[in-house]
């Protein structure tokens, strides 16, 4: 981790303004995709509603700042609380739901909030179709990261301690959880709004390195890109979302450069049913067993010159 960090830091003196602000976007994909990766990798709920929560968050901040001239800066926490209240609320009513039902019920939220926003009745709240405007496209690369960077270690602590060990005993065997005290609403809720804060907190960045925020900047195609990465990545590993949210950010624009406009949606799908067949631990699962297989390697190797070494000592 301090390898990273340092290698971040001086990152920006050797490219240029344009390549730093497609590292601003991998700071920002990295923080959302950890937060689905708490939710659904960690606690076992599907989510297909994390671009709703990049958006509540880019909202916040854009309405924050448009309306009320509150800093930039300062709306990010506002826009992490917000979505985390609300993906918190929404929670306790997923309870009852799980698997595809719990998807679809997810998915009806990224489509609502698109709804929601293009709305008439909301329009001098979200403006309308035309979104809205509070500032000039920037590059906000060391705020990204440095926020990136604290969310990744809080995340750390936050999985190694008591309540990461009670979001893995409701994924692998809720009733044995319940049978043993955990309280399984809470839980559930909890983890949806941690993963919100986090997506709330990218969507805020989002916003701020854009200068707008309008409906389309939060498709619903951005909650199956989300999830595209994690799993990608490898879902139950905070390392293993740097590999997704590098693929995020660099694997459409170069299957449109190298193929066509249509091929990163095929490209995705193919991808997802390669992981499943061939890595179903992700990138993280795979660079595991490549080390693993390495160790073992090495370990031969080493006993074998032990071995060769007391032979000759014992002639």
């Amino acid at each position: 981790m301090a390898a990273a960090a340092i290698f971040l830091a001086l990152l920006p003196q050797f490219i240029n303004d344009f390549q730093a602000s497609k590292f601003v976007l991998v700071g920002i994909w990295l923080i959302a995709i950890t937060g689905l990766n708490i939710v659904t990798g960690y606690s076992g709920q599907i989510s297909l509603g994390h671009g709703a929560f990049m958006g509540i968050g880019a909202y916040t901040t854009a309405i924050l700042a448009s309306k009320y001239d509150v800093p930039e800066v300062w709306t990010i926490p506002v826009a992490g609380a917000v979505a985390g209240l609300i993906g918190f609320l929404f929670g306790f009513p997923a309870l009852r739901l799980s698997g595809v039902y719990l998807a679809l019920a997810t998915f009806g939220l990224a489509v609502a909030f698109i709804s929601l926003t293009q709305s008439s009745r909301f329009e001098g709240l979200t403006g309308g179709g035309g979104g809205l405007f509070f500032g000039v496209p920037g590059t906000p690369y060391y705020l990204t990261w440095g926020i990136a960077g604290g969310l990744f270690v809080f995340a750390w602590l936050l999985l190694r301690g008591r309540l990461g060990r009670h979001f893995r005993a409701v994924r692998d065997a809720p009733l044995a959880a319940v049978a043993s005290g955990v309280n399984l609403a809470i839980v559930k809720a909890t983890a949806f709004g941690i993963a919100a804060l986090f997506g709330g907190v990218a969507g805020a960045l989002y916003a701020i390195s854009l200068g707008f925020v309008n409906p389309l900047t939060f498709p619903v195609t951005l909650s199956i890109l989300l999830l595209t990465g994690a799993a990608l990545g490898g879902f139950g590993s905070l390392t293993g979302m740097v590999f997704g949210a590098l693929f995020i950010q660099f694997a459409p624009s170069a299957a449109e450069d190298h193929l066509s406009k249509q091929a990163p949606a095929l490209m995705y799908g193919l991808i997802l049913l390669a992981v499943l067949f061939l890595m179903p631990g992700g990138a993280a699962g795979l660079l595991r067993t490549v080390l693993s297989l390495l160790k073992r390697t090495f370990a031969r190797v080493y006993s074998r010159g032990e071995v060769a070494t007391s032979t000759r000592r014992g002639t």
